[in-house]
């Protein structure tokens, strides 16, 4: 159930993304002939207008089929409806709005949220998203707990904004002495005492071996009620902030000061069928990261992706000149090629790692 879940929210924002591309596309007039989710043929299929709709087996991405704007499709310089034919404003809305969309609903999910159950305060305990059925913790703590104190003592992820507790170092420090955990479930505080177990699965890149309790933590925020014009304030903010964060952490990666993980569509339904067992909060939290990453990866200015596209487009706005059409259409193949190759190397690896 949760893996169906987790498809559908990955369908979700696909549908988001390509929904922007074509509903731009036709404001500008032009001739959408195929809305995708997923690559490959259609295993499902029909047709409103001019347009097939489909759902194609390979569901790790999608594309709106613009009339004109593929590789080597003849182009009748007459017809006003095709993609080559429109004003070049009209061009880079209709790229842009792809990531825009995925911006705005972003924004979106993070009003309904916000106006449901609050904003953040600053502080914020250690959620359980999952157990591992091999260690102790399994049969006692339960996706959605909230861990309050270990041996009496308070523990949190950020106290009024400031960085509190580390409990991974506080379970390896034990040694494996059993610890007293409390946590908070369905508005009742439990208490049980629970055995880190050392696991020596864990390579270098994770810190090697230590002992653990066998959870997989989430952040649970407190949070802090607000009006609806409040909400819709720190909704719009949220977009801007989170890039940033993003920004800064991909700089990181790229200038080697940490270790990156490209995660493929296996891994992400993985992550996101596990906030779905820890509730529908996590699942709209992480929804709302999701858009944010898809909508900035794609604005990034490399081969085959919106980005790369917006960077051709500013270049005729620019210059006033068309870039030639056989060099733009060379540099997106290659990229699209290289994009294939990444992808199923990641979603091989993925796979691997399930078992």
């Amino acid at each position: 159930m949760f893996w169906l879940g987790a498809i559908a929210a990955i369908a979700l924002i696909i549908v988001v993304h390509e929904a922007g591309h074509m509903v731009v596309a036709r404001l500008c007039k032009m001739r959408v002939d195929r809305f995708s989710i997923g690559f490959g043929p259609g295993i499902l299929k029909w047709r409103r207008d001019e347009t097939t709709y489909q759902v194609a087996p390979l569901l790790f991405g999608g594309f709106v089929q613009i009339r004109g704007m593929n590789p080597g499709e003849d182009i009748d310089p007459r017809d006003p409806h095709l993609y080559p034919n429109r004003p070049v404003w009209q061009r880079f809305a209709t790229i842009f709005a792809g990531p825009g969309t995925n911006y705005l609903f972003a924004a979106v999910l993070a009003f309904a949220l916000y106006a449901a159950v609050g904003i953040p305060s600053g502080t914020a305990w250690y959620g359980v998203s999952e157990v591992d059925p091999a260690f102790d913790a399994h049969g006692t703590l339960e996706p959605g707990d909230r861990i309050t104190h270990v041996d009496g003592d308070p523990v949190y992820i950020a106290l009024e904004g400031e960085p509190h507790t580390d409990l991974v170092g506080l379970v390896d420090a034990t040694g494996g002495e059993p610890l007293e955990v409390s946590v908070l479930r369905g508005g009742e505080t439990l208490a049980f005492s629970i055995e880190p177990t050392l696991d020596d699965s864990l390579g270098e890149d994770e810190g090697g071996p230590r002992y653990r309790l066998g959870i997989r933590l989430a952040e649970d925020p407190e949070r802090i009620s607000v009006s609806v014009f409040g909400a819709a304030w720190q909704a719009a903010v949220y977009p801007v902030e989170q890039t940033k964060e993003i920004s800064k952490e991909l700089y990181r990666v790229a200038t080697r000061e940490v270790e990156g993980e490209v995660v493929g569509p296996v891994g992400i339904t993985e992550i996101i069928r596990d906030h779905f067992e820890a509730g529908i909060i996590y699942l709209i939290q992480l929804m709302m990261l999701l858009n944010v990453y898809i909508g900035l990866i794609n604005l990034l200015p490399l081969p085959a992706l919106d980005g790369g596209r917006l960077a051709f487009l500013a270049y005729e706005m620019t210059t006033r000149r068309r870039p030639n059409p056989r060099v733009e259409t060379m540099v997106h193949l290659v990229g699209i090629l290289l994009l294939l190759i990444l992808m199923v190397l990641v979603t091989y690896r993925d796979v691997a790692n399930l078992f």
